[in-house]
């Protein structure tokens, strides 16, 4: 872990990363793309020193209430949130100044802040976010090695709900030849409906790679599924899309599952629902991502 002097925390959409870099592990994240030109290890996590004072100021000088996100990037509520609380320290000022907030996580320290969760809810809108990808608690741990596994987010999922708390998953990424099943597909949105979710994200079924993180997923083939790095290879090359063999009729299935169970389950509705403040709140809302 380190330090750096950020000069601005907020994106013109809205959106904030305190930390860049994880530790959660996860073979297949986005995030370690050399697009993103990290210069530094993607486990020695960056850390916004200043950063609540630029959200501060930021808060300070917005003329309209609107919803303040993170966790596209980073996953907010990596280990080093517990002792440095920066998370916690940014939703009590977005509750100070009558913003909303969403976020997205893997995480079961998201209940360590439910109380401001519900704070944030009664005045504006707090919408939390949890990507699913694997019913398999076997295959979780795989995957995703150094986080709680799916069966214990969905009891997170629930634990918000009961709470008063709105709740969307993104079911991505669906890794080709590991999780495309249509038990794990229809076994995912069965579980979210039965915790009360409100939405379900699932642009595609499939997964992207490219230059960084194809690398480390590569490796990870190798480690944990010996052989499919070739499959991978011989089918989709270096493409940046890599859609799963049978994806039409797994999104066949992800629409008629989330149609009978009432769920949105189109990303611009989702995005929509996630970023309007209720009228009756009496706030206005900006462009959220």
């Amino acid at each position: 872990m380190h330090y750096v002097q950020a000069k601005s925390i907020l994106s013109k959409n809205n959106s904030m990363n305190l930390y860049r870099g994880c530790s959660h592990g996860c073979i297949y994240c986005d995030s370690r793309s050399n697009v993103y030109n990290m210069q530094h290890e993607f486990e020695d996590i960056e850390v916004k020193q200043n950063s609540l004072e630029l959200l501060r100021k930021a808060l300070q000088n917005k003329k309209e209430k609107c919803v303040i996100g993170t966790g596209s990037m980073t996953d907010p509520y990596i280990p080093q949130e517990r002792k440095l609380r920066y998370l916690r320290r940014s939703l009590e000022l977005i509750s100070q100044y009558g913003h909303g907030f969403t976020c997205i996580t893997k995480s079961d320290m998201v209940l360590r802040d439910i109380d401001l969760f519900e704070k944030i809810n009664s005045n504006a809108k707090a919408v939390v976010q949890m990507t699913l990808t694997c019913l398999d608690d076997e295959v979780s741990k795989i995957i995703e090695p150094n986080i709680c596994t799916t069966n214990r987010r969905i009891e997170v999922l629930e634990t918000l709900h009961d709470a008063g708390i709105p709740t969307v998953v993104w079911l991505c990424p669906i890794l080709p030849y590991i999780t495309d099943s249509p038990e794990n597909i229809g076994g995912i949105i069965d579980r979210c409906a039965d915790v009360g979710v409100n939405g379900i994200v699932c642009f595609d079924m499939g997964m992207t790679l490219r230059d960084g993180n194809r690398e480390h997923y590569y490796d990870n083939l190798d480690k944990h599924f010996p052989g499919l790095r070739e499959v991978y290879q011989e089918k989709y090359g270096t493409r940046y899309s890599i859609p799963c063999p049978k994806r039409n009729e797994l999104m066949k299935l992800f629409n008629r599952k989330t149609r009978e169970y009432g769920l949105l389950n189109k990303p611009e509705e989702i995005f929509s629902y996630i970023g309007k403040i209720p009228s009756k709140k009496k706030s206005v809302q900006t462009k959220l991502f």
